[in-house]
């Protein structure tokens, strides 16, 4: 099962770049997007619906902002948005789809860095995010949460990390919120199961020349039940061509899509 997780930073502009005849070579069985900033009566079926999926959407209320978006090769059996807070659920953040035990959900944590009002608005919505995270370890389902989490969670993930260790991505508090994530909330990072290399960013600047000189973050993630941690085969982050500030994150799992767990 191939897993990719992307944020677009508008999902027409990334299509306006090549990403659907990119995703199109990929043979992905489950595709989670971020930042599609667009609502659904702005898309274009034969554009922006890959063929051969079948597509859903949490949009935001603010037009141009935001939402969340799922491709699934084969239809799931339930679909579900939100968590139950405006943050999360007017602002198109969280996407569940559920595939017999597996569930895989599109994220798209806030980013805190345009201002302290937002910072506050994020550690908010770590906080909140907690019961569901437990809920969903507790229910005994195969999970991958796909995403963009806005967070670094080490040194390893970012490349000028002393000089961003009181910026928003990389402050103590969202690091210790990861440590938790990591630790006593047992999820693993899918990505460092299979490559524990350094300079593996998936986000850079727009400034200068971050993305040629490879000075980035790494800050989306597949985050994954234990239960998942043996089946991972390999990840790739596709940096061939610049789609958005981010690169789509790639994994492959040894899990047959609609079956009962892992091969």
């Amino acid at each position: 099962m191939r897993v990719i997780t992307f944020n677009a930073n508008g999902i027409r502009s990334a299509a306006s770049k090549g990403f659907f005849a990119w995703l199109a070579t990929q043979n992905a069985d489950v595709v989670c997007i971020q930042e599609t900033k667009a609502q659904q009566p702005q898309l274009q079926p034969e554009i922006h619906y890959p063929a051969g999926y079948h597509c859903y959407h949490h949009d935001a209320i603010r037009k141009g902002y935001s939402g969340v978006a799922l491709y699934a090769r084969r239809p799931p059996d339930d679909v579900r948005t939100g968590l139950g807070w405006s943050e999360c659920d007017q602002e198109g953040r969280w996407l569940e789809a559920r595939f017999g035990p597996l569930s895989v959900i599109s994220l798209y944590l806030p980013s805190g860095s345009s201002s302290p009002e937002r910072q506050a608005v994020k550690f908010d919505f770590l906080a909140r995010l907690h019961p569901p995270l437990q809920a969903l370890q507790a229910s005994g389902r195969d999970c991958i949460l796909c995403g963009d989490w806005n967070i670094a969670h080490q040194e390893i993930d970012l490349k000028n990390w002393r000089a961003n260790r009181d910026h928003s991505g990389f402050l103590p508090e969202e690091r210790a919120w990861m440590d938790q994530l990591f630790g006593p909330l047992g999820w693993v990072d899918a990505f460092r199961v299979v490559d524990p290399r350094p300079e593996q960013y998936t986000w850079w600047s727009n400034r200068g020349r971050a993305r040629a000189n490879n000075v980035g973050w790494r800050i989306d993630y597949q985050v994954i039940t234990p239960s998942l941690a043996g089946s991972v085969r390999a990840a790739a982050i596709y940096r061939d061509q610049r789609f958005s500030d981010h690169a789509p994150l790639i994994l492959d799992y040894d899990y047959a899509l609609g079956q009962d767990g892992p091969c």
